[in-house]
């Protein structure tokens, strides 16, 4: 006859614990709810926008991508994006070009180089004005900030004319120079906030041991703060890209109204895609609203692009995490 024998446990070993529905199992289908919500709102917007706009679309007489102008009215219903995207690509470039250095310098003072008192009273600063509305820096750009741009739209011409950035004969006003120092205004703390964030994760040891090796506070942070942010820099530029494409209220109160491409920026003119639908969305009959979401679903797109390369850029850097 054979007996069986069991094996108790040795003294002090830990016996494994069984997986009880607690809060990680809550959070885990949570979080998974909340990204699958967010795919499911997009591919709703997408669908909305397309089943608006294909009925416009097919009563367009011209070609949507390549036509400049925009006539939705019953006797003649042709319109084209072509002017309106190069608009809001120009203005928003020009605006991340203004803006991005100054928000790097910003953030760096803020992180290494200002008093912790003076540090944190400016980052308090510059988060508030990332809540004012846009129709503040619209007001504000349409009412104060219009006539010295026109003076220096002046001078612009007159010494550096030959540039066909700044050539033309006027008249200088509201144009695309006014909404991209606008638009720069507004993405500014947007940009400085989230770099300053990226500059104070920089690991104390890679500072450190720049320091350690000679180098000065400049070329430490410029071989250990910078590189080590480059992801997160290229993150807070391209969001900022992101509100400078979709900026509605702050254009329309600073750009002209024409439908021309040009990469002229004193002249009184240019138009975006947003700043059109604002304008023209209050009088469009039912074929002008098809029109005006043809144009956000082109909008819609770009956005998405830039998104979907922010991320595509910051997952090919990550050699310093």
């Amino acid at each position: 006859m054979t007996s069986s024998t069991t094996t108790k446990p040795a003294a002090g070993a830990m016996l494994p614990r069984r997986r009880r529905f607690g809060a990680e199992t809550i959070f885990r289908w949570l979080t998974t709810g909340a990204g699958t919500a967010v795919l499911v709102i997009i591919v709703a917007i997408a669908t909305f926008l397309i089943a608006e706009a294909v009925p416009a679309l097919r009563d367009n007489k011209e070609n949507f991508f390549t036509y400049k102008e925009w006539f939705t009215g019953p006797a003649d219903r042709k319109f084209g994006i072509a002017a309106l995207a190069f608009g809001t690509v120009l203005s928003a470039t020009i605006a991340l070009l203004l803006a991005v250095p100054v928000a790097l310098g910003i953030a760096l003072f803020l992180s290494h180089y200002a008093p912790r008192r003076i540090s944190t009273t400016l980052g308090f600063l510059i988060d508030l004005l990332a809540a004012v509305p846009s129709i503040v820096f619209g007001l504000w750009g349409r009412d104060y900030l219009v006539d010295p741009v026109k003076d220096l739209s002046a001078w612009l011409n007159e010494y550096m004319g030959w540039l066909p950035l700044f050539g033309g004969d006027g008249p200088f006003g509201k144009s695309v120079l006014l909404g991209s120092i606008v638009l720069a205004i507004m993405v500014l703390p947007i940009i400085t906030s989230l770099s300053r964030e990226v500059f104070m994760q920089t690991p104390k040891a890679n500072e450190e041991a720049a320091l350690a090796l000679g180098a000065t506070k400049w070329e430490m942070i410029r071989t250990s703060v910078l590189p080590y942010g480059r992801p997160g820099i290229i993150a807070a530029v391209l969001l900022g890209l992101g509100r400078a494409l979709g900026e509605t209220i702050a254009l329309a109160m600073t750009l002209g109204t024409t439908f021309v491409i040009s990469f002229n920026l004193v002249e009184t003119g240019g138009n975006s895609i947003a700043a059109n639908i604002a304008n023209k969305f209050g009088e469009a009959d039912d074929f002008g609203r098809g029109a005006l979401i043809a144009s956000g679903l082109v909008l819609f797109t770009i956005t998405l692009i830039v998104n979907m390369t922010a991320r595509a850029i910051v997952y090919r850097r990550r050699e310093f995490r």
